[in-house]
């Protein structure tokens, strides 16, 4: 080949291969192109989600700082409707016992001697037993400590009659209002009073000497003279009351100056321990009618009041308890037994186990055979062992 056709088909050639590349670099070029374009609109995409990702997110912020605010000012709301309620609660409790009102008790001067009367000459006669219960105390089974609540001294017990499970506490010695427990586990749980309900009395309670009975509070009242009040714990409502015949009372317990009744429940019905100036050295025990207040029969005991802190009830028999005025053990010393099936020399000596102070209420229930005693503001409960009145 000549030598001028080869240099015309390398530059044939060259300029072939020249044209390739311009198109492969033009090809390049464009497809670089597009990938920066879609690279620029995937950081334009990215920077908008992430504003909009920011943006959600602050608002979420405002919203559940705005749903605290909100749950906040409702747990208010709800505090101080809990506390409306309370109010309102006790505002009814106290409107139910001013609606009716109370009846005015005007002591007839004829009717009350009459009352007197027919009670002293039944006095210290044989007593006409209603059942056929014959058990005495034989020791003090077992003890429990509840709780420690309210004042040193005062009053928690159950109703004897019925299946309610209610525990009604008297706080204080002198006071208005009776709370009122569902259950004992409410009551042994719960420090505060915010379970108990409360019964305000259209007259206040004086002494630890109170009793609930068939549905019934019967309690203390001082107005000049001592007044037992039977209020109905269904309506609220004052049903009836008496005043105690008995001139010149004093103090019934030598280590309780507040009592000056104490009324108490077993077996046979209602009773009321008391003393007199007439017989001041020993204690005096009287039957009541619960539906009337009438008294049945009432008695001359041979316990004296020196160093007793406390009696109940059992079976007719009055069981009389002592201890000294530097608090010791607490004993059943004296017993009276109306019937005079036992005489109270036959009566064990019984002991209950030392605890704090002395009791200033012992509340026996019949149906539990337990008694229900406040010691220097401890709650107790004592489970009494019994025996038949001729095993002893």
């Amino acid at each position: 080949m000549a030598p001028q056709h080869a240099l015309l088909l390398l530059v044939i050639v060259a300029n072939a291969v020249d044209g390739q590349q311009h198109q492969l670099m033009e090809y390049m070029e464009r497809r670089l192109a597009v990938l920066e374009e879609r690279i620029t609109q995937w950081h334009d995409q990215s920077s908008r989600y992430s504003t909009e990702l920011r943006d959600f997110k602050n608002k979420v912020l405002s919203m559940l700082e705005s749903v605290e605010k909100d749950r906040e000012t409702l747990r208010s709301e709800v505090e101080n409707t809990a506390v409306r309620v309370d109010r309102l609660e006790r505002e009814v409790d106290y409107l139910e016992t001013q609606n009716p009102a109370p009846p005015c008790v005007e002591v007839d001067d004829k009717l009350m001697e009459n009352q007197v009367a027919n009670a002293k000459m039944r006095k210290n006669e044989k007593y006409d037993k209603m059942t056929d219960c014959s058990d005495t105390v034989s020791q003090v089974k077992a003890m429990k400590i509840l709780k420690r609540f309210g004042s040193t001294a005062g009053l928690w017990t159950k109703d004897p009659v019925g299946n309610s499970e209610k525990i009604y506490v008297f706080d204080g010695t002198s006071n208005d209002t009776v709370y009122v427990f569902p259950r004992m586990r409410e009551f042994t749980l719960f420090s505060a009073t915010r379970k108990a309900a409360r019964i305000k009395l259209p007259y206040p309670w004086v002494g630890t000497g109170h009793l609930v009975y068939g549905g019934h509070l019967y309690y203390i009242r001082r107005h000049g003279t001592f007044q037992v009040i039977k209020f109905s714990l269904a309506n609220k409502t004052i049903v009836d009351s008496s005043v105690f015949p008995a001139e010149e009372q004093i103090p019934v317990f030598g280590l309780s100056s507040y009592n000056y009744i104490d009324l108490v429940a077993d077996e046979e019905g209602i009773w009321a321990i008391y003393a007199t100036q007439e017989n001041e050295r020993n204690i005096e025990l009287a039957k009541l009618d619960p539906a009337t207040l009438d008294i049945e029969q009432m008695w001359d005991t041979p316990c004296p009041r020196e160093n007793a802190e406390s009696a109940f009830v059992i079976c007719g028999a009055l069981y009389v308890v002592y201890n000294t005025r530097l608090p010791s053990r607490s004993r059943i010393q004296c017993v009276f037994d109306v019937s005079g099936s036992m005489a109270n020399e036959d009566a064990p000596l019984v002991y209950f186990p030392k605890r704090y102070g002395s009791h200033s209420s012992m509340k026996y229930n019949p149906k539990e055979r337990q008694i229900y005693a406040w010691d220097d503001g401890y709650q107790l409960i004592y489970r009494m062992e019994m025996k038949k009145k001729t095993e002893v």
